[in-house]
């Protein structure tokens, strides 16, 4: 699923004096026989070569409980500080969640905190196993969320039989081409891999930044590895409580009232896009179209499952809200499918790998915990939930269901503790529909020594850093000197925010604003999260 400059004397001590948690099985010393490094170079990436950043490949153990075993490789990339050394601050790993999410070009994150506080800090990407540039890669079938679905609603017995058979499938090819990778996605096994990399970059401490699932690996690591941990921002938290099967019959009822409340702003501009002048309005209308998109996909190819893939995008954050409204306005009006074929194909491409990121969510969310065995459990679940929250319920259940036949042995989730964490930073938008609301607060419950950040009525998943200033200053303040929002005693946040803003209706795009060198925030948008996130 997402604050002091220390001195130098300070900041050395404070990573110098740090021990490794109690339990949790530390990196060799720096300089051991066997220690894991990085030979650092040049970067493929247009985005990191335009920074100068640095880019290798870390070695790390297939299997932990073998560590002379197999090894393979993590691709990591690094953008140094600018600041003086007297004013460095370490390294910030960053993560952008999924899971399944490539981190390799995230360290330009560094450029989008407020102050130049980002500056003071070596920003550390990497592709978890499995992913991106990571070797090996997962891909199992890159046709599978494709076009030519059958309808996500199983109406009927045929549709429901059809669906199993994709998902087993699924699951098959994923065992054939994963091999014995799949045993080993847990997100512990990116937490030791975390762990691993802060030993070869010769730190005692790391900092993190963690967007979405990215945050279940801060809790995680946090808990596992305490005394290892500087400063932590956590942005849409995962309910650690709820891992995985829950949290998605959570996310379900979370994204229905998210949408409706997208059909609400197209109302308020129906004298823009013209779909209706009320939310129930604008609802009808899109089922009425889903309906139609059933019987004669546009274009032959967008059906009702395209659509509502296209229109999960509103539901997790408002930056998209204005071209889904063109393009199904031009539907709508003109019959004219381009607009949504685009957003569609932009969100889902056929290219070689292009299913990665969900082959790996798979591979870490069907072995992080156990799943329903019975099929039973799955219906009865999903279609109760469906009666009330029917938008994305069972897409939902089907993008899931590998995870009944998935080849990786599910292990138990981790029991999250931060009680000696280290002072940490949350953030959440309340109506954040990946993670809910209600995740925020659990963390922090767990993490005694928190503070939480709320954008009060925002529907954006994992936004910092996104031009919020009441947001990204407290981040940047919690960066520079760790300071963070006095905490208070109820069961609440602790400082309160507007939301990021819906965008302009307008008849035609806006133009971006970044400042020269660096990506829009659509571009960065697109490299955090993303739909049918975790968290």
């Amino acid at each position: 699923m997402k604050r002091l400059l220390a001195t130098a004397a300070t900041f050395a001590l404070a990573l110098g004096g740090a021990a490794v948690a109690s339990g949790a099985q530390a990196e060799p010393p720096r300089g051991a026989p066997g220690y894991p490094g990085i030979t650092w170079g040049g970067c493929e990436n247009a985005t990191l070569k335009a920074r100068n950043a640095e880019c290798g490949f870390l070695a790390v153990p297939l299997d932990y409980a073998a560590p002379a075993g197999k090894t393979i490789e993590l691709a990591v990339s690094r953008i140094k500080h600018s600041v003086p050394d007297g004013e460095y601050q370490g390294v910030m790993l960053v993560n952008p969640g999924g899971p399944g999410g490539a981190g390799l070009a995230l360290p330009v994150l560094g450029d989008y905190v407020p102050k130049k506080a980002g500056a003071a800090y070596d920003w550390i990407g990497f592709d978890p196993r499995g992913v991106g540039a990571s070797k090996p890669a997962l891909s199992c079938d890159v046709k599978y969320a494709g076009y030519n679905r059958p309808p996500y609603v199983p109406s009927t017995r045929a549709i429901e039989t059809a669906w199993l058979a994709r998902a087993k499938g699924y699951a098959a090819a994923c065992a054939k081409n994963g091999g014995a990778l799949l045993d080993h996605l847990r997100t512990t096994d990116t937490v030791r891999d975390m762990e691993r990399l802060r030993a070869a970059l010769g730190v005692a401490q790391i900092n993190f930044y963690g967007f979405s699932y990215g945050t279940y690996l801060g809790q995680v690591y946090a808990t596992r590895y305490p005394d290892r941990v500087r400063r932590m921002v956590l942005d849409g938290n995962v309910d650690p409580g709820r891992v995985w099967y829950d949290s998605n019959l959570d996310q379900d009822i979370a994204f229905d009232r998210n949408i409706k409340i997208y059909f609400g702003w197209l109302a308020e501009h129906d004298d823009v896009y013209h779909l209706g002048k009320t939310a129930k309005k604008v609802e009808r209308l899109f089922y009425a179209e889903q309906a139609r998109l059933t019987r004669e996909p546009a274009d032959g190819v967008i059906g009702p499952d395209e659509l509502t893939d296209i229109f999960l995008q509103p539901g997790y954050y408002v930056f998209g809200w204005d071209s889904v409204a063109k393009a199904f306005a031009s539907w709508v009006h003109q019959k004219d499918p381009v607009a949504l074929r685009k957003l569609f194909d932009d969100g889902n491409t056929q290219q070689a790998g292009a299913d990665n990121g969900y082959a790996i969510y798979l591979g870490v969310q069907c072995t992080d915990a156990p799943w329903p065995a019975s099929w039973q459990r799955w219906r009865t679940d999903n279609w109760r939930v469906h009666r009330a929250a029917p938008f994305e319920t069972w897409g939902n259940a089907w993008y899931n269901a590998p995870c009944r036949n998935w080849a990786g042995e599910a292990g138990k989730p981790v029991l999250v503790n931060g009680v000696k964490a280290p002072p940490v930073l949350l953030l959440s938008e309340t109506l954040d529909a990946a993670t809910p609301f209600s995740g925020s607060l659990e963390v922090r419950k767990r993490f005694p020594r928190s503070a939480l950040i709320e954008g009060v009525g925002g529907t954006t998943h994992a936004g910092s850093l996104f031009g919020n200033a009441c947001v990204d200053d407290a981040v940047a303040d919690y960066l520079a000197t760790g300071a963070l929002p006095r905490r208070l005693k109820a069961n609440r946040s602790d400082k309160r925010c507007k939301p990021i803003a819906p965008p302009e209706a307008t008849a035609t795009a806006a133009k971006p604003t970044e400042s020269a060198g660096l990506l829009t925030r659509l571009e960065l948008r697109k490299l955090i999260g993303g739909p049918r996130a975790a968290g």
